[in-house]
């Protein structure tokens, strides 16, 4: 263990020391070199690859637009989900009966119309011409079904509404 400790204390492993440590530096710029030469190939040949335009930078734009594209399609999805929400509450389905109320009339000047949801509800109309009068009457639909009395006519509008004919 002595004779270890006083090789270190002297001049030659000094010396040894400061020549690794020399060798170790030159080794360092070396590899910076080398490592600097790399970096400067691989730009050109990513903007060789790219026709002129480096393709990192390309790519980043890339990713960025993707990313745009990814959200502003998950907000479609969700409008088109809360489209399809409010639809079932629009009136879809339409069924119009033309028909003569009172023989002094010449034609089918009178009407029942239903108008419905997809669930099969909303209102039925019924106009009725008369030579002397025309009045419009309105009635609810719910499902299908009106707490008022129907007419012949307005039962069969709202058949059409509800079978789409």
């Amino acid at each position: 263990m002595e004779e270890i400790l006083k090789f270190l204390r002297t001049d030659a492993f000094l010396i040894s020391l400061i020549f690794i440590i020399f060798i170790l530096v030159i080794l360092y710029i070396a590899n910076t070199i080398k490592l600097s030469k790399i970096r400067k190939s691989y730009k050109e040949f990513m903007k060789k690859l790219g026709n002129g335009a480096n393709i990192d930078e390309m790519l980043r734009e890339y990713i960025k637009k993707v990313d745009t594209v990814e959200q502003e399609n998950q907000n479609l999805i969700n409008n088109y989900k809360q489209i399809n929400k409010n639809i079932d509450g629009c009136f879809q389905k339409i069924g119009l009966v033309r028909y003569n109320a009172f023989r002094d009339v010449g034609s089918d000047l009178s009407f029942a119309l239903a108008i419905l949801n997809n669930e099969n509800s909303g209102i039925v109309l019924n106009g009725i011409y008369s030579r002397e009068t025309s009045n419009i009457y309105a009635k609810p639909i719910e499902k299908g079904e009106s707490n008022y009395t129907l007419s012949e006519e307005e039962k069969e509008a709202i058949k059409k509404a509800i079978n789409k004919e």
